[in-house]
């Protein structure tokens, strides 16, 4: 069977903390957004066949249909609370096998080992692949659409939300799961390199004309090492390290 990876963005403006977080510029001047350059570092890996946009219903979101519609993307519209439809929904519209997750609000994606961690995804036939315990925001899942549909099927309302690997997370016996060991340096539990809060834009926007240069694809240890220099960019972000990695698989 031939198999065909997607990556699948579920997009929404909501946020109490900060509004429209994935359409926050990185780039004031140029108006270069965290899903700009999320897009455009997918776009860059080559097993990835298309990017499929899993638009939340709501007038408030038809930002995303423009995106999709200007960078010529596939898109749906679907259920606000029920991520997991909205993600099925993008891999059987583009006959996908597996979707690519990453969240529409981090723009700084750990690129380095996709294309070897699909391969053996392949190779070993496994239902996920989760690349976790990494600096928040970096990471992604290779899930697919069988354990997806298994996962709607067999599970509940809250499996069904944002958090919509949970299901294959509490039954591992159940599915054949890759958890590849992340280099030592990006265990990180001080840093976090996600938009959730106004203190994380403003450490994103500073990295983002840092490296610049570097656009789409910014090499994760550089940014790292920048952090590591300017401790008060650490100081802003820090507070909302530990209840981000204490809920992120949960």
């Amino acid at each position: 069977m031939n198999k065909k990876l997607i990556a699948a963005l579920a997009c929404r403006n909501q946020g109490s903390r900060l509004y429209g977080k994935p359409i926050q510029n990185l780039d004031i001047d140029k108006g270069v957004t965290i899903i700009d350059n999320l897009i455009g570092c997918l776009k860059s890996i080559k097993c990835i066949d298309e990017i499929v946009l899993g638009i939340s219903e709501g007038i408030e979101n038809e930002i995303f249909i423009k995106i999709a519609k200007q960078k010529n993307l596939k898109y749906i519209i679907g259920d606000e609370e029920d991520v997991l439809s909205r993600l099925i929904s993008c891999a059987e519209l583009s006959n996908a096998t597996d979707i690519f997750r990453v969240t529409s609000e981090s723009p700084f994606l750990f690129f380095d080992p996709v294309e070897e961690l699909w391969k053996k995804h392949i190779d070993n036939n496994l239902d996920a692949t989760f690349y976790d315990d990494v600096i928040d925001g970096i990471g992604f899942e290779i899930i697919s659409l069988k354990a997806l549909n298994d996962s709607y099927k067999k599970g509940d309302e809250r499996h069904r939300s944002e958090l919509c690997t949970l299901y294959i997370r509490e039954n591992l016996n159940k599915f054949k799961v890759g958890k590849p060991t992340p280099p030592k340096d990006f265990i990180r539990k001080d840093l976090r390199l996600t938009v959730d809060n106004p203190e994380d834009l403003v450490v994103c926007r500073i990295l983002y004309n840092e490296f610049r240069n570097l656009a789409p694809r910014f090499p994760i240890r550089k940014l790292i090492k920048f952090l590591d220099d300017n401790p008060n960019l650490k100081k802003l972000i820090y507070p909302f390290t530990e209840q981000g990695y204490v809920t992120m698989y949960i």
